[in-house]
């Protein structure tokens, strides 16, 4: 047999890393339901609630009988609609960008854009702990690959080369839910002539004025940013993600963007519930205010309780274990209880850095924090 599969699952059991999805009998909410039992979320990046929401699966339905239920092409042949061109304008408006184009996932977006623009004699400078869709894109490019520490500006300038390449970076890292200083990183940038590169995936709708993301939280202007990326999944309750820049970057992505060019077009449909979400999510201060306080309250009591967690002020609040299989444990026991709370282990984050990726979301209630900080009490005191 050429291809060895089963050694592989073995080891990565044996590991304690084997992965199986599990099968939800319900949709994104502050509940979920598994397995015929009901759950406390706690592993939802739908950071505003937004995916339920009752307008926004009508404007879903509008956009189904508009436009019909798949785009049946790329968007270079026949599947690009108006409705695509009415979010890429939303888009643009919103957060301050001259262009956009639209992927069908983050992932794609991210790939595109490094496959496209690298070449061998360029240099890509990424945060070590940036995405997958990040690091593997970059694995792959001819161009030379610098990696430098989490956040460390000292090590990334020690790396740079002038006018060599892109630096690359999350806005809100998805695992651990601290910020890039992007101010230092726009910086570096210019004094260096080179690119940036900034994923706002996690950060956008969430932080900001009118949740235009980490840029706006941090008073980063969106002119010192080459290349900006975010998704739709997450805060925004839809799906798809966009890259925007300037209207020759998107230009240049058309044509040599071969993620986009040979993709069949994310649907009208979503193009156009995405649009609404959009506006609805521009006002949405009182939800963004709400799970400022659900995020305050949180820290606040695992403070109390003296327990590993990184500094973040965002949705995302990651408890270190360590263990892989500590980490599951502890998780399982939370589900015997009635919260859904997911345990993260390498290959997805450094190995020894296990952890529960706890995320919070403007559904969510003081009580059901207060209830969250029990349980973990009560279930990491038998550790």
């Amino acid at each position: 047999m050429p291809f060895d599969l089963q050694t592989a699952l073995d080891e990565r059991a044996r590991e304690g890393l084997f992965r199986q999805r599990q099968i939800l009998q319900s949709g994104q909410n502050r509940f979920i339901k598994l397995n015929d039992q009901t759950y406390l979320n706690f592993s939802s990046n739908d950071y505003l609630g937004l995916a339920s929401q009752p307008f926004l699966t009508k404007a879903w339905q509008e956009g189904l009988e508009r436009w019909g239920a798949g785009s049946g092409a790329s968007p270079l042949v026949t599947g690009y609609t108006q409705a695509h061109a009415d979010l890429e304008q939303t888009l643009a408006e919103w957060l301050g960008l001259e262009a956009v184009l639209l992927f069908s996932t983050g992932f794609s977006a991210n790939q595109a854009v490094i496959k496209a623009l690298l070449q061998k004699d360029h240099i890509q400078y990424q945060d070590r702990l940036n995405h997958a869709s990040l690091q593997e894109a970059g694995s792959q490019s001819p161009a030379k690959m610098q990696r430098f520490r989490h956040n460390d500006m000292v090590h990334l300038e020690s790396l740079l080369q002038p006018q060599s390449g892109l630096i690359i970076s999350e806005g809100v890292f998805s695992m651990d839910g601290d910020q890039a200083p992007c101010q230092q990183l726009a910086d570096l940038a210019a004094q260096t002539g080179n690119w940036l590169m900034i994923d706002d995936a996690h950060g956008l709708g969430v932080l900001g004025q009118q949740g235009q993301g980490t840029l706006s939280h941090q008073n980063v202007s969106s002119d010192r940013i080459n290349i900006r990326m975010a998704t739709f999944g997450k805060a925004l309750g839809t799906a798809g993600a966009f890259v925007g820049g300037s209207r020759q970057l998107i230009d240049y992505l058309i044509n040599f963007a071969r993620d986009y060019v040979y993709s069949t077009h994310m649907p009208s449909a979503q193009a156009y519930a995405t649009t609404a979400a959009i506006k609805w999510v521009r006002q949405a201060d009182a939800e963004r205010a709400h799970l400022q306080s659900l995020i305050s309250a949180f820290r606040a009591g695992v403070a109390d309780l003296g327990l590993n967690i990184p500094e973040s002020e965002t949705a995302i609040q990651p408890l270190i274990i360590g263990d892989a299989e500590q980490a599951m444990n502890i998780a399982n026991r939370l589900r015997t209880r009635g919260l859904w709370v997911s345990a993260i282990r390498p290959p997805t984050v450094p190995k020894g850095t296990a952890r529960l990726r706890i995320t919070l979301t403007a559904a969510h209630q003081q009580a059901d924090i207060a209830l969250l900080l029990n349980e973990l009490k009560e279930c990491l005191s038998h550790v």
